[in-house]
């Protein structure tokens, strides 16, 4: 596992809603029935279930409070999901819902960017990003050294790369749903 900077935290205060289902079966307490929510965690990009409170709404995207203070709209954490454990809701929406969520925290995925490193003399963490090549991770490496980059507009800029956001989306859902063996984004403790 190669990580940069990994979370302190062992849970997670806030997550991103994949899907909502209203009278769902819980995959991880069994007879467990009930306003179940699967969601994405923001800081550990943990796939959770999550039961909600009776009443509750919640849309694909929303950010919401699950940490131990806080809560309103959950009752508890039910545990960790794998990808394949997913709905086909909740799989068609990760994508969009992780670029929300890179928007929102701008700072610290630019942040991966200015600081991966090369894992073995051939390849450079930044080629395991889709549409980084060679030609796009030295262009990041010789930029970065002159002068950090401040936001993904300043690396659209100098680099010439496209949507790195859409970029690192599509590279978290590689990593959840198991596609990737090495990791540089979900950290598995």
């Amino acid at each position: 596992m190669y990580t940069s900077t990994p979370p302190a935290k062992k849970y997670e205060e806030f997550a991103y809603v994949l899907d909502f289902i209203p009278r769902g079966k819980s995959f991880i307490i069994k007879e467990r029935e009930g306003p179940l929510v699967q969601a994405v965690g923001e800081d550990r990009l943990t796939l959770l279930e999550i039961l909600a409170t009776d009443n509750a709404d919640f849309s694909s995207g929303e950010k919401v409070a699950i940490g131990k203070e806080n809560r309103s709209k959950i009752v508890s954490v039910l545990g960790k999901l794998n990808y394949n454990e997913l709905t086909e809701e909740s799989q068609n929406e990760l994508q969009s819902v992780l670029e929300k969520m890179i928007r929102e925290n701008e700072a610290r995925y630019v942040l991966y960017f200015n600081e991966l490193q090369p894992i073995t003399p051939r390849l450079h963490a930044l080629e395991l990003i889709p549409g980084i090549g060679k030609t796009f991770m030295r262009q990041i490496v010789t930029e970065r050294d002159k002068k950090p980059f401040e936001s993904f507009s300043d690396l659209e800029k100098r680099v010439g790369i496209r949507d790195p956001v859409r970029l690192l989306a599509k590279r978290i859902v590689e990593e959840l749903s198991g596609g990737s063996r090495i990791t540089i984004f979900i950290h598995h403790y």
